[in-house]
C-alpha cells in the first residue's frame, strides 16, 4: 500500500487519459491539476522577481514579472532542471495558459484605455503623429540596410523567404513598441494622466498596430494568402473608426445608468465584460491582437463613476491573469541559442541598430514637433521598450517558419534589453528632474495634486 501511495504521488503530474498515437493523453483533471500548480508558481515567481527588480535594480514591477517568465522557461529552469520544467509546464497545457494570458493582458489594456486623457491627446496630436511616423519609417529604413547581410548568415531566416518579406519582418520587429509593457511602465512612473504619457501611449499604440499589419502582409506573402493582410488592415481600421465615431455615443447610456444607480451592478459588470470580449474577438479575428480591442473599448468608455467602478472591480482579475502572459511568452524563449562570439556580436549589432532606429528617431521627431529636449528624450526612452509584444511577433515568425531559432534568440535578447533599459533611461533623462521640480510624484505614488492619479495608481499590479 505504501508503494502504491508513493507511486500515485510521484505520477500526480503525469497524463492519465487513454493512449493517443502511442502517448498517454491528458484528461480534464490533468489539465486542472497542472493549471492550479502553474498559477501558484507563476504568482510566486512574479512577486519575488518583481520585488527584487524594484529593490536592487530600480526597475518597475513589470520588468521583474517579464524576467520571471524567462526564468520559468527553457532559458533557466529548463536549462538546469529540464525534468522539473517539463513536468510543471508540459506542452499539452500551454494552450490553456495562452488563453488566460490573452484575457489578462486584454483586460489590463482595457483598464489602461479607461485612464487615457483624450484632452491630452488632442493637445499633443501633432507630436504623437510625428513620433509615431518616425518610429515606423526609420526602423524600416534601418531594417532595409541590415537584412541583406542577415540573409547571408545560415539559419537566421528561412531559406525560401524573399528579401522583401525578410526586410518587412525585421522592420516590424525594430519598429514595435511594447504597448502593454509601455502602459505599465507609464502607470508605474506616474505618467498615466500626463501629456507625455498620453502622447507616448498613443504613438506606441499606432506603431504596434502598423507592425501587426506589416506582419500580416509578411504572412500573406509567405503562404497565408492575401486575405490575411486585407482582413488585418481593413478590419482593424474599420473597427477603430467605428469605435471612435460610433462607440462613444453607443456606450454613453452605460455611464448614465451607473451614475443614476450610484454603483455598478453585477448585470452591468457582465455587460461590460461581454463588450470587452466582443472587442477583443474583433481585433483577434482581424489578425491584429486582442489587446487593441480592449484598449479601444476602454478609450471610448464614458468617464466618471463607470470607469472608476470598472477599475475597482477588474483590477483584481488582472493581478491573477497578467503574470500568465509573461510566463507563456517566456516558455517560448531560448536565450541559449546565442552560443558563439560571432553570434553574440551579431546580436549586439541588432540591439544597437534597434536602439538607434527607435530611440533616435522618436527623440528627433519629438524635438521637431516642438517638445523640449528633456521631454523628447523621455519619449524616446519609453518608445524604445519592446517587451513581450516583440516576443509575440517573433514567436509567430518562428512558428510560421519565417525565422530560425537563432534569430529568434537574438531578437528576444533585444526585447529584454530594450525593455530593461527603458525605466532607468527615462529616469536619467526626464524622471529625476521632473520629480525634483514637483512635476511628478515619487515612484509608485500618485501625481502631485492627486485627484487624477488614482486610476493609474490602482493599475499597479
Amino acid at each position: 500500500m505504501l508503494g502504491d501511495l508513493m507511486q500515485t504521488i510521484g505520477g500526480l503530474l503525469d497524463p492519465h487519459g487513454p493512449a493517443v498515437q502511442s502517448a498517454q493523453s491528458y484528461t480534464p483533471t490533468d489539465y486542472s491539476i497542472h493549471f492550479f500548480l502553474q498559477i501558484a508558481v507563476i504568482l510566486l515567481a512574479c512577486r519575488v522577481t518583481g520585488w527584487a527588480a524594484k529593490k536592487w535594480l530600480g526597475q518597475p514591477q513589470v520588468v521583474g514579472e517579464m524576467t520571471a517568465g524567462i526564468l520559468l522557461g527553457p532559458s533557466l529552469l529548463g536549462l538546469f532542471f529540464p525534468s522539473i520544467q517539463a513536468a510543471l509546464f508540459p506542452n499539452e497545457t500551454r494552450n490553456v495558459l495562452y488563453v488566460c494570458a490573452q484575457v489578462g493582458v486584454g483586460l489590463y489594456m482595457f483598464l489602461v484605455g479607461t485612464t487615457l486623457r483624450l484632452d491630452h491627446f488632442q493637445s499633443k496630436a501633432k507630436s504623437a503623429a510625428g513620433v509615431s511616423a518616425a518610429g515606423i519609417v526609420v526602423p524600416f529604413l534601418f531594417a532595409a540596410l541590415i537584412t541583406p547581410y542577415l540573409l547571408t548568415v545560415p539559419g537566421l531566416f528561412n531559406a525560401a523567404i524573399d528579401p522583401s518579406s525578410a526586410t518587412l519582418f525585421m522592420g516590424a520587429c525594430i519598429a514595435l513598441t511594447a504597448f502593454p509593457m509601455l502602459a505599465r511602465i507609464v502607470n508605474e512612473r506616474g505618467l498615466a494622466n500626463s501629456a507625455l504619457g498620453t502622447l507616448t501611449l498613443t504613438a506606441g499604440a499606432f506603431d504596434d498596430a502598423v507592425s501587426w499589419c506589416v506582419l500580416a502582409i509578411v504572412l500573406a506573402t509567405f503562404g497565408g494568402g492575401p486575405g490575411v493582410a486585407l482582413i488585418a488592415i481593413v478590419g482593424g481600421l474599420g473597427f477603430t473608426l467605428f469605435m471612435i465615431f460610433a462607440g462613444r455615443p453607443l456606450l454613453a447610456p452605460l455611464g448614465r445608468a451607473v451614475e443614476a444607480r450610484g454603483a455598478m451592478s453585477d448585470t452591468m459588470l457582465s455587460i461590460i465584460l461581454m463588450l470587452f470580449a466582443l472587442a477583443a474577438f474583433a481585433m483577434d479575428a482581424a489578425g491584429i491582437h486582442a489587446v487593441f480591442g480592449g484598449f479601444l473599448l476602454g478609450v471610448c468608455m464614458p468617464r466618471g463613476m463607470l470607469t472608476e467602478e470598472i477599475t475597482r472591480k477588474i483590477t483584481p482579475i488582472t493581478t491573477l491573469l497578467v503574470p500568465i502572459f509573461f510566463t507563456y511568452s517566456g516558455l517560448n524563449t531560448r536565450l541559449d541559442m546565442v552560443d558563439s562570439l560571432a553570434l553574440l556580436a551579431l546580436a549586439l549589432g541588432i540591439l544597437a541598430v534597434s536602439i538607434a532606429a527607435k530611440f533616435g528617431a522618436c527623440w528627433l521627431a519629438a524635438r521637431l514637433a516642438g517638445e523640449n529636449n528633456r521631454t523628447a528624450l523621455g519619449i524616446g526612452a519609453l518608445m524604445n521598450a519592446r517587451g513581450m509584444m516583440e516576443l509575440i511577433i517573433i514567436n509567430i515568425g518562428l512558428q510560421k517558419g519565417i525565422i530560425g531559432p537563432t534569430l529568434f534568440a537574438m531578437l528576444a535578447l533585444m526585447a529584454i534589453v530594450t525593455t530593461m533599459m527603458a525605466g532607468p533611461l527615462f529616469e536619467l533623462v526626464y524622471g529625476r528632474k521632473a520629480r525634483a521640480a514637483g512635476e511628478l510624484g515619487a515612484l509608485g505614488s500618485e501625481e502631485p495634486g492627486g485627484s487624477n492619479a488614482a486610476p493609474a495608481a490602482q493599475l499597479n499590479i
